[in-house]
């Protein structure tokens, strides 16, 4: 099975896969916590939502922090 999308695009926003897995699994954390918080059940798994969010720019990394930007929680 492929990644998609696909890991170039991901890595480069994330600059490599060590820290893109730990960036998409605290952001995957965040978004079921929010999801299960306000009851709200998801189309897809927390971690599909993460990948895409890295893979449209959403999700950067400073200092080993994920900023989140512009991301409707």
């Amino acid at each position: 099975m492929m990644l998609y999308p696909a890991m170039n695009k991901l890595t480069a926003n994330v600059p490599n896969r060590y820290l893109l897995v730990n960036v998409v699994a605290r952001r995957a954390r965040q978004i079921a916590q929010h999801a299960e918080d306000i009851g709200e059940h998801l189309e897809e798994k927390p971690v599909t939502l993460a990948i895409h969010e890295v893979a449209d720019g959403k999700l950067s990394v400073a200092a080993a922090d994920v900023v989140i930007k512009d991301v409707e929680a």
